[in-house]
């Protein structure tokens, strides 16, 4: 995928869902994966030009895994004139040493985003930029619905009262594939998810389970993402009248 693909997605979930206001200072939540480099690039790509200014910082939650090098990313972030900060945990070690949970994900996910909220109030931003793609968005669902017993996956913008943060998510129009081309074109480095559940998740069969059925019935993803845009699901109203991914289509 072209950059400027890349930032035409972008752009079109920007507007759409008016994720960013004049004056915003935001937060990109960077683990280093292809997902929230290809984020960065675009925010630090869109702040040139946008006729509402921002400001950006970057966020890592390090998880505490000895193996795992953020100096490349820094190098890149302040090559793009963003400031990094990592924030040092010990999250992998309370989940899988002290507790030693056996479906770890969802508490390492309320952990990371609660370090990563408080470190952003902390730098003064009042919004964090999360790399969840389409694909993410769809698998959300699907993982609800079977796992949970209910109609519910991530907002294009949602709010969280205590901490006086939004989230936003500028990758929504962006399939997962795409990004992984875009870190292929542009030869992005992306550290590798240190994770010992990696690959070994309740959302790796959930995608599994997407491959399988896309196989048997075209673009079903798509239609699930399309289907999620007209629900009633909070968050996902628009302002204007129109479907927001059916050039996309």
């Amino acid at each position: 995928m072209k950059h400027q693909r890349l930032l035409s997605y972008v752009r079109r979930a920007v507007d759409d869902y008016k994720m960013i206001t004049s004056g915003d200072k935001i937060a990109i939540g960077l683990s280093g994966g292809k997902d929230s480099m290809a984020l960065l690039y675009a925010l630090s790509d869109l702040r040139r030009f946008y006729p509402q200014h921002f400001e950006l910082e970057a966020i890592t939650v390090s998880l505490g895994f000895d193996n795992t090098d953020f100096s490349k990313i820094t190098e890149i972030c302040a090559g793009l004139n963003v400031r990094h900060t990592v924030l040092n945990t010990d999250i992998g070690a309370i989940i899988f040493d002290e507790r030693k949970e056996s479906n770890p994900c969802s508490l390492c996910a309320k952990m990371r985003k609660g370090a990563l909220n408080e470190k952003a109030v902390e730098l003064g931003c009042n919004k964090i930029a999360l790399g969840h793609n389409r694909d993410d968005i769809v698998e959300t669902f699907l993982m609800s619905l079977i796992f949970e017993s209910r109609i519910n996956t991530f907002a294009p913008v949602s709010y969280l009262d205590r901490k006086q943060l939004y989230s936003i998510r500028p990758l929504m129009y962006v399939p997962e594939k795409d990004t992984k081309g875009y870190a292929r074109k542009y030869d992005v480095p992306v550290v590798k998810n240190p994770c010992p559940a990696n690959g070994n998740t309740k959302r790796q069969e959930i995608k599994e389970l997407i491959a399988e059925l896309n196989k048997r019935y075209d673009n079903i993803d798509n239609k699930i993402f399309s289907a999620i845009q007209r629900s009633a699901i909070k968050g996902w109203a628009k302002e204007q009248d129109k479907d927001g991914f059916a050039e996309f289509l």
